[in-house]
């Protein structure tokens, strides 16, 4: 049986930044499931497909084939083929992402793809509903969270060093709205599995939320 490691919690909490470095000091596999739904929310904006229009939605998500790979341990993300690492992490492809994760659909093409992936490698693994869904049986469960200023301010500084123009109101805006959805949308909501271990970043460093998580592991 795999060694399987879910991490959930809301947009900008630390997941994707942690989950990386849980999985080199383990020697698994990092998954980002999220990148996965942004591939799929690119592939909508690339086809002029409204957020709202769900029946177009589930109709085009079928010609999306959403993989990863790997290249020098670093995940890939192939949409139709197409590495589209570069593309996923705007605010566009990110609110969109939002949206459509609510749909059955959608989850359910991803989700088969995340189950499948777990079962064949050792892996840490983060989204909204590693713990509650995809990995019910996980070995560990982490419930990753922060205050909505915190989150938002990490978010501004990753885009500013990136060069670009942006609204620390509006994010924090973003983000907290993309949490509302998240929270209570009818197909997989964000919420904390029965039994995760909730870490709060807001006051940690990045060592020390990788330290705790590591003691953790030693547990199971």
């Amino acid at each position: 049986m795999s060694f399987n490691i879910a991490v959930d919690g809301p947009a900008g909490a630390g997941k994707s930044t942690i989950a990386k470095r849980i999985a080199m000091e383990k020697g698994i596999v990092y998954v980002d499931t999220g990148a996965m739904y942004r591939a799929m929310a690119l592939f909508m904006i690339r086809e002029n497909v409204s957020a709202e229009n769900t029946v177009k939605v589930i109709e085009k998500c079928r010609e999306a084939n959403v993989t990863l790979g790997y290249e020098n341990g670093q995940q890939i993300v192939y949409l139709n083929g197409e590495n589209v690492n570069s593309y996923l992490r705007t605010e566009e492809v990110g609110n969109m992402a939002s949206v459509i994760s609510g749909i059955r659909e959608v989850r359910e093409n991803l989700t088969e793809k995340q189950r499948k992936l777990a079962d064949e490698i050792d892996c840490i693994m983060d989204g909204r509903d590693i713990g509650t869904c995809v990995l019910p049986h996980a070995t560990l469960k982490i419930y990753l969270t922060a205050d909505s200023g915190v989150r938002a301010k990490r978010r501004y500084d990753e885009l500013t060093a990136k060069g670009e123009v942006c609204d620390l109101a509006k994010i924090r805006q973003d983000i907290e709205e993309r949490d509302y959805r998240d929270m209570h949308r009818q197909v997989s909501p964000l919420k904390q599995a029965d039994d995760a271990i909730v870490v709060d970043t807001s006051d940690l460093t990045i060592e020390e939320v990788v330290r705790k998580i590591l003691d953790l592991c030693k547990n199971e």
